[in-house]
């Protein structure tokens, strides 16, 4: 098994404390000040890293109310998919600002790309790593240019079956990543904490050799303290400043990294 990834110099593995992520996502509802003051707070909290996601709604899908096109039931009940994503993306005019106040204050920040001009936008901007978002697990052409970059990538495996992850890994591997992090992942939102199965934290590791993590969206802090116990190098959790803000997130937001 790879004993250790380094993300900006800092060591990631068993052998080395819980490399905290904390996901930015729609948090910042819209305003880049929130989304600046967002890495100023949780950097203060001691996040290692801070992940973004790169995608307009243009990018995603297209302007289109028919059923096949409409959110049915959950959180977003309602939304088209354009609708939500327009209103939860961080802008591509952001990013310089908000890379630039990462270095400034010394916080790892890297992205989730949704299509090669993200991945293009963020080698611009020379990204530590990159995230595979679980939906976009099966993207095997997006992860094969995210792994040509050399950098190293977390994929999230929440909306992929073993054989699925299985394709990812390879591709991953055969366009040139060395570096790799698997997160188990229930992508329901909020996740139930009877559905958690952390076991598959420590397969995962064994299956795939390499290093392993959890991706969490429950309520709390529970999951993550259980999943360090059982062997997670890498902890995700998404944070808002004050859940009160409201947003696309809100319901199952961690308030701070508190």
């Amino acid at each position: 098994m790879t004993n250790t990834v380094y993300i900006n110099g800092r060591a990631i593995g068993p052998q080395h404390p819980p490399y905290i992520i904390a996901e930015l996502s729609a948090n910042h509802n819209g305003s880049l000040a929130n989304a600046l003051h967002s890495l100023e707070v949780f950097k203060s909290c001691g996040a290692d890293a801070v992940k973004i996601q790169s995608y307009t709604a243009d990018t995603m899908t297209i302007d289109c109310d028919r059923p096949e096109f409409k959110i049915q039931g959950g959180l977003w009940d309602g939304y088209t998919l354009y609708e939500l994503y327009k209103e939860a993306h961080t802008p591509f005019e952001w990013h310089q600002a908000l890379f630039d106040k990462a270095a400034e204050l010394g916080l790892t920040l890297f992205s989730s790309p949704f299509d090669e001009t993200a991945v293009d936008l963020l080698e611009s901007l020379n990204t530590p790593a990159y995230k595979i978002a679980s939906f976009e697990a099966i993207d095997l052409p997006l992860i094969a240019r995210v792994a040509q970059t050399g950098k190293p990538i977390i994929i999230s495996t929440g909306m992929a079956n073993l054989e699925e992850i299985t394709e990812a890994v390879n591709t991953a591997r055969e366009h040139g990543a060395t570096q790799l992090i698997l997160l188990h992942c229930i992508s329901a939102y909020p996740a139930p904490v009877e559905q958690a199965n952390l076991l598959n934290i420590a397969d995962l590791a064994k299956r795939f050799d390499c290093i392993s993590g959890l991706s969490d969206h429950s309520m709390g802090t529970l999951l993550p303290v259980a999943a360090t116990v059982l062997g997670a190098s890498v902890i995700e959790k998404h944070v808002i400043l004050e859940r009160s803000m409201g947003g696309p997130d809100s319901a199952f937001l961690l308030n701070r990294m508190s």
